[in-house]
């Protein structure tokens, strides 16, 4: 009776015909009121795992969200699919706050969103009190955790809901945690007993590219032109500025960019944030800030300028492309600055030694997905416990096998120089006295008449940054002074000098010849296909409906749903229903429209 039940709002509510990954299992796990912790990739459906208990379930269900934006979304995406949802939160004004409560008390709605400011707060906990609470849902759980990526005091605190709500089952979910991550939010969220469901973090149809930073904004600029010309993206920076920059570059060159980051007003960010919702070719500069959690399926690409603190923050950003399944692209430069940059903002930091120690792992981490010269995805599923020898055949390394060198020599002469300079030097002066430069502060110091002076002048200054930045993530040398980030060596620097052993490097020259090749491809299968004509005219339906509505276009029908629509070329409602993400709601509301036009066809 359950699972005809389960499987009933599944397809009848959500037009889905089966649950993927660990939805069933999670799912199932609410259901006999045990506390649940669900890892699954982004895109995998995570929401699904407590909205289906919720519209099984007699009473509410609370949901903690990190972000207005975000919350918003889920309401609207949900009223398409005829479920009463509200959210209560700081946008509101008094009287709207009134009546979503009074919505709430009238026993219509079942599902409220809500911060984790919002429902610590003491009046909203005395107002659920009056309410039949089934169930807690607490979204991007990996908030909660202090091995976590973002620290927010909040989302620590709550682990005081299960002494406020003792008998309400509660189900975390997050797309990454290791397994260390996994057990720390369990705790702070005082989880009794929970189940833990780990779904693959695999997202084949992502395509990760690794390359050493020469010139920015030409390298980013090459790589839309040659991948995603025509398509959607978010591009990472670290800091504000940074986005304002990269923002103004790319416009200049011709791509519809706009800036999005907390220094922003809150008008500038809204209508950027629904430039990004609604247009078909957008590409949002950011920080962080944005992003989490957000729905649209069709992001093509993620690139990032600025190297992450952790795997979990990479894969995190990452997985916001290709939420649809379709080919997209995580393209990323880093360089031997990022390295000290974040180094030196960790150590530098006032948090305690222990939280120090996990946090320079995760950036070692973080740096050996960068250098590792084998497969990155495989990588990536290690670093989160999946093990797999197979070479995936899509991330650079697989496609452009990476050319390892004996850098054992010039690896000796940096060593040498630091050593020679009385180790109290940075990266760039190290490179100046190799390659021979006439600076005035090398002469003034007479490293002009070191026998190191010159034996490097031979190769530019692109060729030592790279054998430099690689000795520093191999820990072959180390920052011996973060106020004046100079290098100092260590044991495995003596060991090196001394010839004990070789080194080779990886020289990262990842060209983009292949790009055009398998856009042609990816087109003729397209075009295999068939029907591109009438993919194109439900896509302007959607769009002009979306337009009208004020919504996302994605959340009438994503383009999973129309591509479904030209496979089964449904001609009557019967039909239709079984399209992919139509469920009564929608087709209530979009399927005299569409079917219409397929007839047409």
């Amino acid at each position: 009776m359950r699972e005809e039940k389960l499987h009933h709002i599944l397809k009848e509510t959500f037009g889905y015909q089966s649950f993927r990954f660990e939805q069933h299992n999670a799912i199932t796990s609410i259901l006999d009121g045990k506390d649940t912790l669900a890892i699954m990739p982004t895109g995998g459906g995570k929401s699904l795992c407590y909205q289906i208990p919720a519209l099984y379930l007699e009473g509410v269900t609370l949901v903690i969200s990190p972000l207005i934006s975000l919350m918003q979304d889920q309401v609207m995406n949900l009223k398409e699919y005829g479920v009463a949802a509200v959210f209560l939160n700081s946008s509101l004004s008094l009287g709207e706050l009134q009546k979503n409560k009074a919505k709430i008390l009238s026993g219509e709605v079942k599902l409220i969103y809500l911060s984790p400011e919002g429902i610590l707060g003491g009046q909203l906990l005395q107002f659920f009190e009056k309410i039949k609470i089934d169930l807690i849902a607490i979204d991007e759980a990996h908030c909660v955790s202090q091995w976590g990526h973002e620290f927010r005091k909040d989302y620590t605190r709550l682990g005081e809901l299960k002494l406020k709500f003792p008998n309400v089952p509660v189900i975390a979910l997050t797309a990454t945690a290791d397994a260390k991550t996994r057990v720390d939010i369990a705790n702070q969220l005082s989880l009794k007993s929970p189940n833990i469901f780990v779904s693959s973090f695999d997202r084949p149809n992502i395509k990760y590219m690794i390359l050493e930073r020469t010139d920015e904004i030409k390298q980013l600029d090459e790589f839309i032109k040659a991948y995603h010309s025509t398509e959607t993206g978010i591009v990472y920076c670290l800091s504000r500025d940074k986005v304002e920059r990269v923002t103004a570059a790319l416009k200049k060159m011709g791509h519809p960019a706009v800036a999005y980051h907390a220094g922003l007003t809150q008008e500038v960010r809204s209508k950027n944030q629904a430039l990004f919702n609604t247009e078909e070719k957008i590409i949002v500069v950011a920080t962080i800030a944005f992003g989490m959690g957000i729905d649209r399926p069709d992001v093509r690409f993620v690139a990032h300028l600025d190297l992450p603190k952790s795997i979990e923050s990479y894969y995190q950003e990452t997985g916001r492309a290709g939420r649809d399944g379709k080919p997209s692209s995580a393209w990323m430069i880093y360089g031997l600055q990022d390295v000290v940059k974040l180094s030196q903002m960790l150590e530098t930091t006032e948090a305690d030694e222990n939280y120090k120690k996990v946090a320079r792992f995760k950036l070692d981490c973080m740096l050996a997905l960068c250098e590792t010269g084998s497969c990155r995805r495989s990588y990536l599923l290690r670093y989160f416990g999946e093990e797999t020898e197979v070479k995936c055949g899509n991330c650079d390394a697989c496609l452009e096998p990476p050319i390892l060198w004996d850098a054992t020599i010039d690896a000796q002469k940096i060593l040498s120089t630091i050593y020679r300079t009385q180790q109290i030097f940075g990266a760039g002066y190290i490179i100046d006295v190799i390659r021979g430069s006439k600076n005035i502060k090398i002469t003034e110091r007479k490293h002009d008449s070191l026998s190191v002076y010159g034996i490097g002048k031979d190769k530019p200054k692109e060729h030592w940054n790279s054998v430099l930045r690689q000795l520093l993530n191999l820990n072959y040398i180390g920052i011996k002074n973060w106020e004046y980030r100079s290098l100092g060596l260590n044991q495995k620097s003596q060991d090196l000098l001394t010839g004990k052993i070789k080194l080779e490097l990886r020289k990262q020259e990842f060209v983009l010849t292949t790009a055009r090749k398998e856009k042609k491809e990816n087109r003729a299968v397209e075009a295999e296909h068939g029907r591109d004509d009438l993919f194109s005219a439900l896509k302007a339906l959607r769009n002009k409906i979306a337009k009208e509505k004020g919504l996302p276009s994605y959340i009438v029908f994503n383009d999973k749903s129309l591509h479904d629509m030209c496979a089964l070329i449904p001609r009557n409602e019967e039909e239709f229903l079984m399209v992919h993400g139509v469920g009564q709601s929608k087709l209530e509301a979009y399927g005299h429209d569409f079917i219409k036009l397929i007839n047409e066809f």
